[in-house]
């Protein structure tokens, strides 16, 4: 499959352009020339010199990832920037980038993944960003209590053996549930309006704790580099379907 077939479909996919007004990532494809073949490629969450030497590794053609170099752009490609971009020139791997479109997105999306682990049903966009969304919410077949809800997140997540934490401040019995994964406590009044029981996302800031008392609700905070593995797993199934040959960085943070 050529590059830009490639990634012109995942464009199509993930609905790229239409984030591009509201995400500081430049999504698409960040790094790779304007011709090329691909047969083999690698996905991981995020694009740092560990995953770049992997997919060099395995000889991947090109490395699709969650998080990427450029975010707002930047000047010059020096120092760092350099040592972390040559690698990928210098060894013809093309660098793919999808953040909020892949955390949106209904059926690929990190949220989607997510939601899949708790079996939650009834589902619909949540976490709204301008006329875009970049989580999803659902009602849980069964209730969770805090505990049971923390401990499924634990067993089923990549959390690098981090404990999932859980503020509990909301009902004892947990249905409706919010997830925006990574950071995504902003999204704490939506789900206070919403009526939901918690809110599930990757990691928290100070004041969610106070906030989350003060309104009566749940949250719990499963890592961010662990709920945000499902949306690059999901596209590597995709890439399969395509006829290409696949394989998956895992290099977990614990964060």
């Amino acid at each position: 499959m050529e590059l830009a077939e490639f990634a012109s479909r995942l464009d199509e996919e993930l609905r790229t352009a239409d984030y591009a007004d509201i995400d500081a990532s430049a999504n698409g494809l960040q790094v790779g020339p304007d011709e090329g073949e691909l047969e083999h490629v690698a996905f991981a969450v995020d694009g740092v010199a560990e995953t770049f030497e992997g997919a060099i590794d395995a000889d991947a053609d090109a490395l699709v990832v969650h998080h990427g170099i450029s975010w707002g752009g930047f000047d010059r490609v020096t120092g760092r920037k350099y040592d972390r971009i040559a690698p990928l020139i210098e060894n013809d791997v093309a660098l793919y980038v999808s953040h909020l479109p892949l955390d949106g997105h209904q059926d690929h999306g990190n949220a989607a993944g997510v939601a899949d682990v708790l079996g939650l049903e009834n589902r619909s966009p949540f976490g709204e960003l301008g006329p875009e969304y970049i989580g999803q919410r659902g009602t849980a077949l069964e209730s969770y209590s805090l505990e049971s809800l923390c401990d499924r997140l634990e067993s089923e997540l990549d959390t690098g053996d981090r404990q999932v934490r859980g503020l509990g401040f909301g009902p004892e019995e947990i249905s409706e549930i919010a997830i925006v994964t990574g950071s995504g406590t902003d999204w704490l009044e939506e789900a206070v309006d919403a009526r939901v029981d918690a809110l599930v996302t990757g990691e928290g800031k100070q004041k969610v704790y106070h906030e989350a008392r003060e309104a009566g609700i749940n949250v719990v905070l499963a890592g961010h580099y662990a709920t945000e593995t499902f949306g690059v797993q999901s596209l590597q199934e995709l890439a399969g379907e395509w006829g290409l040959e696949t394989t998956y960085l895992d290099v977990p943070t614990g964060l």
